[in-house]
């Protein structure tokens, strides 16, 4: 069944007499026990005579496979199967959007860290061991490592000679206006972004169970549990229905779960052994096991009048996908989209590119696609600004976006943007003291310097500076993808007490989930006893938890299925006593008539009766960009809007940045948990200064450098600055309640904020992030 989003609600139109409904901030029924640490994980899973799962991994970024030899590992004490592309059931190949990705490797590797060739033994070290002696003899390529290159020179090898475009994963180009405009003032510059990873805590893991029925039943940390069934399914020659997956706990995701890493491994060695396989990669193997953040190269030209009206934004943009497509033909769409920012620009010419090299895969990461090009157009706004003698919020303000303004795209905004307003509160905040860092006789307090405990700065030559920017972000699938949620819930009565149950296969990965579907069923239904059933397949597909979507859309369905479930309940009442009354409700547990008051209680109605429903839920229709032109009536179902401002100090002469406030604001449409969305707020900004600072996988010649938290550096509390939060709510008339995705904007404004206000602090243009102490002194980095 598929409904239209109903206009947004007042509280007042919701169960006012039940606690922990919409706009409360209960305990989410999961933190207590992370935080005692007594939370099950994925990778705590046990099973009776259970073994262990590994994997060898190219050590090249390209080669040949000339042969595979598993002589020896297989005559191993302890070993149960050594497995290779010779013996994957079904179809070797995978992908979530193009289908290029080998379960197992056969005759060429295309990345460093592949996979080869799989073990199961009794024990870990075993496993190890085993796949030590497995001799795989390869001749090596050169490796493709310039995205660029790949876009242009067509004497390069094909990676995959199957695909159309060559090393070209997607190609889109959007023009709008007139693409030779010109203008009084121009800036332009070169940025570049360096490769982020997710960083999730919880490594990738599962465990995999044999059927009596010959399928397979497989427990998981996952962002989306049935485009996970499908591919395993495909791989392992099996029927849907044998592959069953259930959620386990997650330990962070941020886009890095959505593609398979040991899904089909660990369901291969399942079903060849007959036993439960455990697969648990370490910290070094989970760098090379999931894919990261794109690598981005941009070319930017703005022009604009003498007053600061801007004329025209020309870009083009590269995007390093690596060795598989992945999220990369979505990364092109919402970055071209989203190119030009939250502004009204009424010429525009944009190419975007995403290309297949030897680097690590690349796909989604929180912010997917918006994250590169923000960057690079709020560098351009200040450096604008900056050429016009403008206040840069002014500059900003002066050509913002609102409600009715048209997208390069040709998508007209039909909701809130208030992207001027979100500026001026972060404008009227105040700023931190100056000098908070000394003590009362004056002396310097490390604590509170670049550097912090290591005592490297004590004050000399810190400067400070402060920087701005604000960004517009797409929520949920576009281009046409039918993108829905499925939810059933059941009402019944329970030692005297109604009681529900919600099941969605929505994964909760921390962002809050179960307790935004518990709200929603308690104010729809009016009952406090509220059930989340594990997320598995045994229901109707809920897609990824990811593009900030899942309040949206899962919350869509949640409400959907609780109206259904309360005419059923009406219709029973009717049935049962007679009922006449058209203006009935659901309040503090009882059926109430807007005329003659509470009519009976729940449980009285459903008195050996069960009620259950299940509905799906659908987003607006969205439709594709045209190839040559990019212009679509509706690119994105929704725009979210966050700007931040951030506050730094900088030893300009040891190349140091302590961040010493980071504020944001944010319009959310209705903060269903206002204390989770400021939670999703502050975590975004964090992760976004993090790339703005300091966090960068290190790749030469397609190897990475830096695979462990030792090397690649991520933000600590001692790192996280106060951050004031401003949530406005703009409700979105088109979505469930006017809610409008979080999680992702602060991300994306966060980094431009950092870098903008280091830029403010030592007057340098650095053009690539995350910004490192080299950049700062003018070193060239090694």
């Amino acid at each position: 069944m598929t409904n239209q989003p109903s206009p947004a609600r007042t509280p007042q139109d919701l169960n006012e007499s039940i606690t922990g409904g919409i706009g409360d901030s209960p305990l989410r029924p999961d933190g207590t026990l992370k935080v005692n640490g007594e939370f099950a994980y994925s990778s705590d899973l046990w099973a009776e005579d259970m073994l262990w799962g590994g994997t060898l991994r190219s050590p090249h970024p390209y080669a040949r496979i000339n042969s595979i030899d598993i002589t020896e590992a297989v005559k191993h004490p302890g070993v149960y199967a050594v497995l290779t592309h010779e013996d994957v059931p079904g179809e070797n190949v995978y992908g979530l959007k193009v289908a290029d990705t080998p379960a197992l490797a056969s005759d060429i590797v295309r990345y460093k860290g592949e996979p080869v060739a799989l073990v199961a033994a009794d024990h870990p070290e075993t496993a190890r061991r085993a796949l030590a002696k497995i001799v795989v003899d390869y001749d090596v390529l050169e490796p493709i490592t310039d995205p660029e290159r790949a876009a242009h020179d067509d004497t390069l090898p094909k990676l995959h000679p199957e695909h159309p475009g060559g090393n070209v994963v997607r190609y889109q180009p959007i023009i709008s206006g007139d693409p030779e405009a010109t203008a009084d003032v121009v800036v332009s510059d070169v940025y570049t972004m360096g490769m982020q990873d997710q960083a999730f805590l919880g490594p990738e893991s599962g465990l995999a169970i044999p059927a009596e029925d010959g399928g397979v039943d497989l427990f998981l940390a996952t962002q989306w549990l049935h485009v996970d069934q499908k591919q395993t399914a495909r791989a392992l020659g099996l029927p849907v229905e044998k592959v069953r997956f259930t959620m386990s706990g997650v330990g962070g995701a941020f886009g890095g779960r959505e593609d398979l890493s040991m899904q089909i491994h660990a369901c291969m060695l399942a079903l060849h052994t007959g036993k439960p396989v455990k697969m648990v990669y370490n910290r070094e193997e989970s760098f090379y096991g999931h894919v990261h953040r794109h690598p981005a190269k941009m070319y930017y030209e703005h022009g604009a009048t003498k007053d600061g009206k801007l004329v025209y934004v020309k870009a083009k943009m590269y995007f390093d996908g690596g060795a598989y497509a992945s999220k990369t033909p979505v990364v092109v769409s919402n970055a071209t989209s989203l190119a030009v920012g939250p502004y009204e620009v009424p010429n525009v010419k944009i190419e975007g590119w995403g290309l297949y090299t030897n680097n690590p895969p690349c796909g989604a990461m929180r912010g997917l696609g918006a994250v590169q090009p923000g960057y690079a157009y709020e560098s351009q706004m200040d450096k604008l600004a900056k050429a016009l003698d403008m206040d840069p919020v002014e500059l900003r303000q002066l050509n913002a976006v609102s409600q009715g303004s048209t997208m390069h795209t040709g998508q007209v905004l039909d909701s809130p943007a208030p992207v001027a307003e979100l500026l001026q509160r972060l404008k009227d905040m105040p700023l931190p003291p100056q000098d908070a860092w000394k003590t009362a006789d004056g002396q310097a307090d490390v604590r509170g310097l670049p550097g912090g405990l290591s005592n490297t700065s004590h004050g000399e030559g810190v400067v400070r500076g402060v920087g701005y920017a604000v960004i517009i972000k797409n929520v949920s699938y576009a281009e046409g993808v039918d993108d829905y949620s499925t939810a059933r819930v059941r009402l019944q009565a329970i030692g005297g007490e109604p009681v529900a149950l919600v099941h969605t296969a929505a994964a909760e990965v921390g962002q809050g989930l179960i307790t935004m579907k518990q709200q929603i069923v308690r104010s729809e239904l009016g009952v406090e006893r509220v059930t989340v059933a594990p997320a598995d397949t045994n229901v109707g597909d809920a897609g990824s938890s990811s593009a900030s979507r899942q309040t949206y859309i899962t919350g869509g369905a949640v409400k959907t299925v609780c109206e259904a479930v309360r005419e059923a309940l009406f219709r029973l009442g009717r049935d049962k006593f007679g009922w006449t009354q058209t203006d009935l409700s659901l309040k503090g547990g009882k059926v109430v008539s807007a005329a003659d008051g509470a009519l009976a209680a729940v449980e009285e109605v459903l008195g050996d009766d069960v009620i259950e429903e299940t509905r799906e839920y659908h987003h607006l229709r969205t439709y594709p960009m045209d190839p040559v032109t990019g212009q679509s009536k509706r690119v994105h179902v929704q725009h979210a809007y966050a700007a931040h401002r951030a506050v730094v100090e900088v030893d300009a002469e040891l190349g140091l940045v302590k961040v010493i406030q980071l504020d944001c604001a944010q319009d959310v449409g209705k903060a269903i948990n206002p204390d989770a969305v400021i939670g999703q707020i502050q975590g975004g900004s964090t992760q976004g200064m993090g790339l703005a600072v300091m966090e960068e996988i290190k790749v030469k010649d397609g190897k990475i450098r830096n695979p462990s938290f030792t090397d690649y550096l991520i933000p600590t509390i001692l790192d996280t600055p106060p951050m004031t939060v401003d949530v406005i709510e703009r409700a979105d008339p088109n979505s469930p309640y006017g809610v409008r995705g979080v999680g992702e904007p602060p991300t994306i404004s966060a980094t431009p904020a950092v870098v903008n206000a280091i830029r403010n602090a030592t007057g340098l243009d650095l053009t690539h992030t995350p910004v490192s102490p080299e950049h700062i002194c003018g070193v060239e980095p090694r």
